[in-house]
């Protein structure tokens, strides 16, 4: 039931049924700012719903591409590798991801323009994407040491090899994106392996990109090709549903269509090591972004620690692990997670603070979590600090909870999952 931005979740039996989810949030944005820069008419099934993709759309259009919405499907007309000259600040709204990628393809245009969000984008670091950019030969000023909003003034970029000291896919497909119009070759180096999804973009639409090893290559000057693709189904939001089938033994529930991309499916090996029954069938291949349907059956969960690698490529579904758990039988550690803290909220703060509210016990590390299995929850009264994955993530844990629980702030879901609740609902056994 849900009241104003309040919503109640009551415990249930176990979770059963099918599911299709809305396209993956992290392909929409990514195959959205390609489809702007290409030549020819690109159309997108399956687009995500968030309010974070959106608003990538409503600044493209400020940059003068023409796009057509018609419910989940996206056509967008290519200006190809010149945009338009804004007439106002491009809005980013929430999205990092936004504000994150397109700096690398206005860093090439040229004109002067300004990224700015709302008051929880303008708290978010961007130096990250900031340095490299000013190297390859961007000029950018920003607020408070590298905050937004950005003022980027594009022109003639020169390629540059970059190492980066933070792993950060976002950050990633920024210099990849802004090496298209860099004279010589632009390199990126990563220490831990991120999502490709750029990568891979940039080959769906005809761009040249080698990569060895952690390393990715790209040569300026390439034009791109419109293309037709079918988004596959968000994992991080299936995660969710993901993590609350496994949290009871009569659980049975199946996701169609959804991503499967290797880094980013580390989630499903995580829950088989936790005990979770997965089964995966109907795997498919398009423009190199793998699909299938994943079969979920609740099973005793055992206790993992998550660090290093595994720390970077579950970096949006630790928050629902974390949720899950103190219903492991041995816990869960969260190690090498300090990015969590610079995110939507400090979401090493959130997931402590509501899991305390809700009797559990949490050890809050400057890095990570560490929290005990074998608790009982009871419900509550947490706030999902406008964050939209500690809303579903809190939203999960209450399932098994005691009692019912509030979640204040709730539709904060709507940055990448406006329906998320009542998915929820529709597969829930009372």
């Amino acid at each position: 039931m849900k009241k104003d931005s309040t919503v109640v979740v009551r415990p249930v039996r176990s979770l059963a049924g099918s599911l299709r989810l809305p396209g993956d949030k992290s392909i929409s944005h990514r195959y959205t700012m390609l489809a702007a820069i290409a030549e020819g008419t690109t159309r997108l099934e399956n687009f995500s719903t968030g309010a974070d993709c959106a608003s990538t759309l409503g600044c493209l259009r400020t940059l003068g591409v023409e796009w057509q919405r018609n419910g989940n499907t996206v056509v967008i007309n290519g200006q190809g590798a010149e945009l338009q000259l804004p007439s106002s600040a491009l809005d980013c709204g929430n999205s990092g991801s936004t504000m994150r990628m397109l700096s690398g393809i206005l860093a090439g245009q040229e004109f002067a323009s300004q990224l700015a969000g709302d008051d929880s984008l303008s708290r978010r670091p961007m130096a990250r994407v900031i340095a490299p950019l000013e190297m390859m030969g961007a000029r950018i000023t920003s607020q408070n040491g590298g905050r937004p909003p950005l003022h980027v003034t594009g022109g003639k970029l020169k390629g540059i090899n970059y190492s980066m000291p933070v792993a950060s896919a976002q950050v990633k497909s920024c210099l990849l994106f802004a090496g298209l119009f860099a004279a010589g070759e632009t390199s990126v180096a990563e220490t831990v392996r991120t999502r490709d999804h750029g990568e891979l973009a940039l080959r769906a639409f005809g761009a040249e990109l080698t990569q060895i090893r952690n390393e990715a290559r790209i040569k300026g000057g390439q034009k791109l090709s419109a293309l037709e693709a079918e988004i596959p189904g968000d994992i991080s939001s299936a995660a969710f549903f993901l993590c609350a089938a496994a949290l009871f033994p009569d659980s049975q529930l199946v996701i169609e269509g959804l991503l499967l991309n290797p880094t980013r499916a580390r989630l499903l090996d995580i829950l088989i090591l936790m005990g979770v029954g997965i089964s995966v069938t109907q795997v498919e291949d398009q423009h190199g972004e793998l699909r299938g349907t994943v079969k979920v059956e609740g099973r005793r969960l055992g206790e993992i620690t998550i660090a290093g690698a595994d720390t970077a490529a579950l970096i949006d579904e630790i928050p629902v692990l974390a949720a899950i758990a103190p219903y492991t039988s041995g816990g869960i550690e969260i190690r090498d997670a300090r990015e969590l803290r610079v995110k939507e909220s400090d979401r090493i703060a959130a997931i402590a603070t509501n899991l305390r509210v809700m009797g559990a016990q949490v050890e809050e590390r400057e890095d990570g979590l560490k929290i005990p299995g074998g608790q009982k929850l009871h419900g509550a009264q947490v706030d999902s600090l406008g964050d939209h994955r500690i809303a579903m993530a809190f939203a999960v844990a209450a399932l098994r909870a005691e009692g019912e629980t509030q979640i204040l702030s709730a539709d904060a879901a709507v940055i990448s999952y406006p329906g998320f609740f009542d998915a929820l609902e529709s597969v829930v056994q009372r």
